[in-house]
């Protein structure tokens, strides 16, 4: 539309007759008009070559808007993809990934600027590897130390990679506890555990995928620790762990509340969502200070005992928010929070609007394009979305 509206200046420029003139301002201010419609957003839905059951899921975009994730066929078996920003979409498989048992095979998160891609395959063991694909094809998995191979439903996950090549991750051990780590470019692989992060089964220290670990090595994360309360974390890239709690995060032991912090950006400004005393989730964004913002996104469901409420999942450079909120009837809805704190809340064409369906975004790159899936109106199936502002 802006090359329509500058035909339309040159056009005036080369009119002299009065009458004429002013016709061309009309067109002008129409064309003005239709290039303002143009910058409204715009979701386009996708789905992968070969997705059937459960769908398409869509976990990162990155800075040329290439996005990548995972789908499942009608076995069950989970696909790598990677679609180019002219929307082509290419699957792939991890050597070694099991292609025929149900829910294991190759689970995309994570992509970097160059294009190198981290996430997991199952094996027909069903052990977990993490694994990094780079952009000239070449794959390498591996196993954090202390990571059991020989253990059903264990293994090693490879969650958020950065433009050097480093990835966080996370992986159970033979107790089922939870320990993170970070792999540097060269491969050598450093495990860690927030200090406080319990020592039972499914206690431990967590990351997201996708936006865990930002340019310049931090990670984020958080940790249960034994009253089964959550604590947000912030790992330099020097190993030093600060540990933190968001205002109004529950601390009633049992009733897994408290901070879960999941994406941080490259200023170190961290977002995530708390649990209250009421088990309902708030958004937060915790600047490089250590300063808090606590928020809610209109029409978030807050009936008490729930988990509804908003869950913000990644921040871009600017500072802008994606995430998702549950309603009162737990539809899921997207929302973007811009840097001055305005909410603006979406939902992708098709997403259903019954219980547990809706808009769940995962991903927002430098330009403010978001990507994540919707839950159509059979409950069951996902389908990619890219939104651009």
């Amino acid at each position: 539309m802006m090359t329509n509206h500058i035909t339309l200046y040159r056009f005036c420029s080369a009119v002299r007759r009065k009458a004429a003139l002013a016709l061309c301002l009309t067109l002008c201010v129409l064309g003005l008009g239709i290039s303002a419609i143009a910058q409204q957003p715009t979701i386009i839905t996708f789905n992968a070559p070969g997705a059937v059951d459960y769908g398409t899921y869509a976990w990162c975009i990155n800075t040329q808007g290439a996005i990548v994730g995972y789908y499942f066929d009608t076995s069950f078996v989970a696909h790598g993809y990677l679609r180019a920003p002219d929307g082509r979409i290419t699957a792939f498989e991890v050597l070694g990934a099991d292609t025929t048992d149900a829910y294991y095979g190759t689970y995309a998160f994570s992509l970097n600027t160059e294009g190198a891609i981290a996430g997991e395959n199952w094996d027909a063991n069903q052990v977990g590897y993490g694994f990094v694909l780079a952009p000239d094809g070449r794959f390498s998995t591996f196993t954090a130390p202390g990571a059991p191979i020989g253990f059903e439903y264990e293994g090693t996950g490879a969650g958020s990679i950065n433009d050097a090549g480093t990835i966080a991750g996370g992986y159970q051990d033979a107790s089922y506890v939870y320990h993170s780590f970070v792999r540097a470019r060269d491969g050598k692989i450093t495990t860690f555990d927030a200090p406080g992060a319990g020592t039972e089964a499914y206690q431990g220290t967590s990351i997201w995928t996708t936006g865990a670990l930002n340019p310049a090595g931090a990670i984020t994360g958080y940790y249960a620790d034994a009253n089964w309360v959550y604590h947000g974390f912030l790992r330099a890239p020097d190993g030093k762990i600060t540990t933190f709690g968001a205002p109004g995060a529950g601390a009633d032991p049992g009733d897994g509340e408290g901070t879960d912090p999941l994406s941080i950006n490259a200023n170190g400004t961290i977002t995530g969502y708390l649990q209250d005393t009421n088990w309902l989730t708030h958004g937060f964004s915790r600047s490089p200070d250590g300063k808090f913002t606590t928020f809610d996104v209109p029409g978030a469901g807050t009936v008490v005992g729930s988990w509804e409420g908003t869950y913000p999942v990644a921040i871009n450079p600017a500072g802008a928010i994606t995430g998702y909120y549950a309603d009162a009837s737990w539809v899921y809805h997207g929302f973007v929070r811009a840097p001055d704190g305005k909410i603006t809340t979406f939902d992708a064409p098709g997403a259903g609007t019954e219980s547990g369906q809706g808009t769940v975004p995962h991903s927002i790159n430098p330009a403010g394009v978001i990507t994540g899936d919707y839950i159509d109106t059979s409950g069951m199936m996902h389908h990619g979305f890219l939104r651009t502002p």
